[in-house]
């Protein structure tokens, strides 16, 4: 079993998909700024998830699913647009952080004042 580390976590990986997403939003905020928004708002998500909430791999799927069905709608028929792909996304978003700050496991940044029972629980599962 993996060691007890929660809270807000930055690996080098992470550092270099940030650093690799930055350069790509650059480059493409000359050719199309909402290609290069686009690029970011998925950079911030991985960050958001990743490394601060430790967002459970359902809810990531939950969230990459609804993003990646509005973005190709939105790329291939011009609909919904990206103003509404981006709402729904941010509702989708807020709506899979309080699912997982809820759960018992919960283990990103602040997990200390939103699960202080949080110990508790891993000492539970190890044994």
């Amino acid at each position: 079993m993996k060691e007890f580390a929660p809270g807000f976590r930055l690996l080098p990986r992470d550092v270099i998909a940030i650093l690799i997403g930055i350069a790509a939003a650059s480059y493409l905020f000359s050719i199309e700024p909402w290609w290069s928004f686009v690029v970011v708002f998925v950079v911030a998500h991985f960050f958001l998830f990743c490394n601060v909430v430790r967002m459970a791999r359902p809810f990531e799927l939950t969230w990459a699913a609804t993003f990646l069905a509005l973005a190709s709608a939105t790329l291939l028929t011009e609909a919904p647009g990206w103003p509404v792909t981006t709402a729904v996304s941010l509702v989708v978003t807020v709506a899979v952080v309080v699912l997982q700050m809820r759960k018992p496991s919960y283990h990103g940044l602040g997990w200390q004042r939103i699960n202080p029972e949080l110990r508790a629980w891993w000492d539970a599962r190890k044994a």
